[in-house]
C-alpha cells in the first residue's frame, strides 16, 4: 500500500479546464475522488472514489466521505469548484480537517457579506448595496451615482454581471442579473447594486497558512467590450513588478474576510485613486490561471492547496521565470458551431502552446452573451509562453491565426 497521504477532492471538474489540478495533486498525493458519476478522465490521477447525487447535500457528502475513510484515512480534503466551496467547507469541518472556517467560506461566497467585511477592516472596494426588487435597485443606484455595475450576489464566472450607464439602463440590467441568480443560484440569491470601478482588472493569486497570505502572482484579466464582463483572456508573468503593489490589499483582503487557510483568488481593479478589491475567491482561479501561475513560477497551486489542506507547510520558493497568454475562443455569432480547428501539427511543431483544448464540438448549440453565458459561448481556449509577456503574446497571435471556429447563419466569419 501506498505510503502517500490520501487527499479528498470534491467535484473534480471537467478535464479541460481542472484537469491540470488533479493531476499536479496526484504528482504529490494518493487521491480519492468524489463525483456525481462514474469515473473518465480522472481514472489514472485516482485511488478511491464514491459518489452523490448533488454536491450540495452535505450529509451525502459526510456519508460518501466516511466511506473512503473506512478504507483508508483521509488527510485532507479539498475542492476548486466554486459551486461547492461552502458544502466541501461543512465536510472538512465535520472530518475535522478544515484549513478554514465555514464562516469565512461563506463571507468569500456571498459577495455582500465580503464587500460588508472590507468595510470594517478599510480594506479599499467599491460602495454596494443589495437589491431585492427592480425598485430598490433603482433607489441604491440613484444613491450611489451611475454608472452602476448590476450583479448576482453570489455567482461567479462574471455571470450575470452587467454595467447600467444611466437610469434607463437598470430596468434590463437588473432583470440580466436577477436572471444569473434565477439559473445559477449561489449563497445569496440577492441582486447587488455597485459603485462602478473603472481602470484594469486584475487578480492576485495568494497562498495563505495559518492566517498569513502570501500574494504569489498577478493576473492581468483581458475583457470583452461594456457593458458585459466577460473574460476574453489573460497575461501573467514571473516577477511582475505590480505584485508588490497589491500584495498587501489582497492579504488585507483575506484577513477581512476571516479565511486562515487554502488558495484564494482576489479581483481588484487599478482605479485612479489605487487599487480596489471586487471579491475574494477561495479557490483557484478558472481559465487555467492556476496553470499559467505554474508554467510561469513553478508554483503548483493545487498541490499547495493539497500541502495545506493536509496540514504540510509549502514551499512559495518560485522555480521558473516565464510569462503566459491565455485566449478564449468565442465565435463571432450565436448559432450552430460549424468548425472549429487549429492547423494540424502547429502547435506540436511551436513547442510553446499549450491545448487548446474543446469545449464545444460542431453541432452544438452556441448561444453568446448577453441571452447565454460562459456555459453556452466558450468554444475552447488556448494558451501561449515565453521567457517574457511580449513574446508570450505575440506568439499568442500568431497560434490565434491558426485556429479557426465558425458558426453556421449569415454573417459568420472565421475567428
Amino acid at each position: 500500500m501506498s505510503v502517500r497521504p490520501l487527499v479528498l477532492v470534491v467535484a473534480p471538474g471537467d478535464e479541460e479546464y481542472r484537469g491540470y489540478c488533479l493531476e499536479q495533486v496526484a504528482d504529490a498525493y494518493d487521491v480519492a475522488v468524489i463525483t456525481t458519476g462514474p469515473l473518465t478522465w480522472e481514472t489514472p490521477y485516482v485511488v478511491d472514489h464514491e459518489t452523490v447525487s448533488d454536491f450540495g447535500d452535505v450529509d451525502g457528502l459526510i456519508t460518501a466521505a466516511e466511506a473512503i475513510a473506512g478504507r483508508r484515512p483521509i488527510a485532507g480534503v479539498l475542492t476548486w469548484n466554486e459551486s461547492h466551496l461552502t458544502a466541501v467547507a461543512r465536510l472538512a469541518e465535520h472530518l475535522a480537517l478544515a484549513v478554514t472556517s465555514v464562516e469565512s467560506v461563506l463571507t468569500c461566497r456571498d459577495k455582500a457579506a465580503g464587500r460588508a467585511a472590507f468595510a470594517r477592516h478599510g480594506v479599499p472596494s467599491a460602495r454596494s448595496i443589495t437589491a431585492t426588487s427592480l425598485d430598490e435597485a433603482l433607489a441604491a443606484a440613484d444613491e450611489i451615482g451611475f454608472p452602476v455595475v448590476v450583479k448576482p450576489g453570489a455567482v461567479g464566472g462574471s455571470i450575470g454581471v452587467i454595467k447600467a450607464e444611466k437610469r434607463e439602463d437598470l430596468a434590463a440590467a437588473y432583470a440580466f442579473a436577477a436572471r444569473g441568480v434565477q439559473l445559477h443560484g449561489g449563497d445569496n440569491a440577492s441582486v447587488l447594486v455597485e459603485e462602478y470601478l473603472d481602470g484594469e482588472e486584475v487578480s492576485v493569486e495568494c497562498v495563505t497558512v495559518q492566517g498569513v497570505t502570501t500574494a504569489v502572482a498577478v493576473t492581468h484579466k483581458e475583457l470583452g467590450p461594456e457593458p458585459l464582463f466577460e473574460e476574453v483572456g489573460h497575461t501573467l508573468s514571473a516577477l511582475d513588478p505590480l505584485l508588490e503593489t497589491v500584495a498587501p490589499i489582497a492579504a488585507a483582503a483575506v484577513k477581512a474576510t476571516g479565511v486562515s487557510g487554502g488558495i484564494q483568488h482576489v479581483e481588484m481593479r487599478l482605479t485612479a485613486t489605487g487599487p480596489r478589491v471586487i471579491e475574494v475567491n477561495g479557490r483557484i482561479g478558472g481559465d487555467w490561471i492556476g496553470w499559467a501561475a505554474w508554467q510561469a513560477t513553478g508554483l503548483s497551486l493545487p498541490r499547495i492547496a493539497a500541502d495545506i489542506a493536509t496540514g504540510t507547510t509549502p514551499d512559495l520558493t518560485p522555480t521558473r521565470g516565464q510569462s503566459v497568454a491565455i485566449k478564449v475562443l468565442y465565435t463571432p455569432q450565436s448559432g450552430t458551431l460549424t468548425k472549429r480547428s487549429i492547423v494540424p501539427g502547429f502547435a506540436e511543431t511551436a513547442g510553446w502552446v499549450h491545448g487548446p483544448a474543446w469545449l464545444m464540438n460542431a453541432g452544438d448549440q452556441v448561444l453568446l452573451p448577453p441571452d447565454g453565458d460562459l456555459d453556452s459561448s466558450r468554444v475552447g481556449l488556448f494558451a501561449t509562453y515565453a521567457d517574457t509577456l511580449d513574446l508570450a503574446v505575440a506568439r499568442r497571435t500568431a497560434t490565434a491565426n491558426h485556429i479557426t471556429v465558425t458558426t453556421s447563419g449569415p454573417g459568420a466569419e472565421d475567428q
